[in-house]
């Protein structure tokens, strides 16, 4: 008898536990949803109607799939190309139209002032899926509140621009390998010229750059953590579509076995670095002048002198800073890579504006490689790069979510509901950048940035707000010496078999390379 009661007590308790997630699931995927859908139809909003668990997502991928391969003309918007499935439903419903990601409705948000506002309010505007992002890379970049305030605390003199000016040399080292090798390729042609894909050299320059920068290393010594996080990098639209399904990260899948063992790799390589440099602080040695020094230095003084001394009190932990060593890979590497090799695209394009760029670079350097104090007189190559982050921003499109009901410009956005952030249509957009929108057109940066649009809010490559892109100076550095000294070394001109195809891969990136003619000067 008192067996039989047990086994009735358990079954009864397994029966209200399976009732009760049941009941959750059912409101996740269904009731939930059906009333945000209300509240933001209520409101005069329009998007595609709800569908269970996937949303839109399924037919998003199917697109993206469809039409990365696809060419366009050089000439072409690309919105309609990168943005396939936002630009149809903003073209169906409207600026400010939604569409469905799993259970969550996403606004799709392309209004200068809205994302200013948005940007602005961290605190109520968060990273909807963080996990996500941490997975790929971590970093501050998917902190919030506190966390995000110490890190970025600790992290900003690493980013000084006194510690930037002694990355120069550094990052003229880098280039001059690419340069050389580019130098050999030419010459071993007798033409004079030679047909050059730069996509790849790109990448391994700023995964150079960032090994030396970052870790006073070359891209030798970092190939490999480099290597992990692109190949990271490629998993990211397998990894987006499996973030509806809770608790996805502990299903034993081929592609979170996968993840896991390039994860614990990472940060096994990660973790050396660190530990050396931590029993080196240890010893009383000084700290090497690169951002893991700067880094870690910060973080010491943080620690002890921010808190009277008090050992116990704890900053970044050795976690912590390998977090953010994955995010300097993947961020300082691919962002720069980017910015770059649609640069060199857009001159392949405007020749006349290539010539008035050299001119400009030999007028300021002469034969000499760029120092930091010159870097300030290369006033055409800044309104090419300021350009190409308009036409091609390496992160096209960002994504924030409301952490409570709050109002947004003439909106009421309840918790649950995410935006996302379409940088690259708002840049190409005609209402604030005139009927030249999609030309290539320095000048119009010739006044600064402030005076580029019709609102300053409408140009916002590396974000905007107390949360702007932290490396967004070493950035500009870097693309403006590799630039300046590719201008003193080449002459280059797309060729016949480029072909146009940015995809956005969380950066935009040239799907089938950059093949172009390089001829020595």
């Amino acid at each position: 008898m008192d067996a039989t009661f047990s086994v009735i007590i358990v079954t009864t308790i397994i029966v209200a536990v399976c009732a009760k997630w049941a009941v959750k699931l059912v409101n996740w995927l269904w009731f939930k949803p059906r009333e945000l859908e209300k509240i933001l139809r209520q409101q005069g909003l329009n998007g595609t109607p709800y569908r269970p668990f996937l949303g839109d997502v399924k037919n998003m991928m199917r697109l993206n799939e469809a039409d990365k391969r696809k060419t366009i003309n050089l000439s072409d918007d690309t919105s309609p190309h990168v943005f396939g499935y936002y630009y149809q439903i903003i073209a169906k419903y409207g600026k400010n139209s939604f569409m469905w990601f799993g259970p969550w409705p996403r606004l799709n948000i392309a209004d200068p002032e809205l994302i200013k506002e948005i940007l602005s309010r961290p605190d109520a505007f968060q990273q909807p899926l963080p996990e996500t992002g941490k997975i790929l890379t971590g970093g501050i970049v998917f902190l919030q509140d506190e966390k995000w305030a110490k890190h970025r605390k600790i992290i900003n003199p690493a980013f000084h621009i006194d510690k930037l000016k002694t990355m120069v040399p550094l990052i003229g080292l880098s280039c001059s390998s690419i340069l050389q090798k580019w130098k050999a390729i030419v010459s071993s042609s007798n033409e004079g010229w030679n047909e050059i894909d730069v996509w790849p050299d790109l990448q391994d320059l700023t995964g150079d750059v960032i090994s030396r920068t970052a870790f006073g290393s070359s891209n030798e010594e970092g190939k490999r953590i480099f290597q992990l996080q692109r190949d990271k990098t490629e998993l990211t639209l397998d990894i987006f579509q499996l973030t509806m399904i809770p608790g996805w990260r502990y299903l034993p899948t081929k592609l979170n076995r996968r993840l896991k063992a390039m994860n614990n790799e990472l940060q096994l390589l990660l973790k050396g670095i660190v530990d050396k440099r931590q029993k080196a602080m240890e010893r009383g040695e000084a700290m090497p002048n690169d951002l893991l020094g700067a880094l870690m230095e910060s973080n010491s003084r943080f620690i002890n002198e921010d808190n009277n001394g008090d050992k116990n009190f704890v900053g970044m932990s050795i976690d912590d800073v390998i977090d953010e060593c994955k995010f300097f890979y993947f961020a300082g590497s691919k962002t720069t890579a980017s910015l770059l090799v649609w640069a060199m695209v857009l001159l392949c394009q405007n020749p006349d504006w290539q010539t008035r760029a050299r001119e400009e670079v030999n007028r300021v350097f002469g034969n000499e490689e760029p120092s930091f104090e010159s870097l300030t007189h290369l006033k055409t190559v800044t309104m090419i790069l300021q350009e190409s982050l308009r036409l091609y921003p390496p992160a096209p499109l960002m994504t924030r979510g409301s952490t409570k009901t709050l109002k947004l410009g003439n909106m009421t956005i309840p918790p649950g509901v995410h935006m996302t952030l379409l940088i690259g249509i708002l840049h190409r957009d005609p209402d604030f950048w005139g009927d030249d929108a999609n030309e290539f057109n320095p000048h119009r940066f010739s006044e600064g940035v402030s005076n580029a649009a019709s609102t300053q809010s409408a140009y916002i490559p590396f974000g905007a707000g107390q949360r702007v892109c932290i490396g967004q100076n070493l950035v500009l550095i870097e693309a403006k010496i590799a630039l300046a000294m590719i201008l003193q070394s080449f002459s280059f001109e797309l060729s016949p078999s480029y072909l146009h195809a940015p995809f956005n891969d969380i950066n935009l990136l040239p799907i089938y390379g950059a093949p172009m003619i390089l001829r020595s000067l």
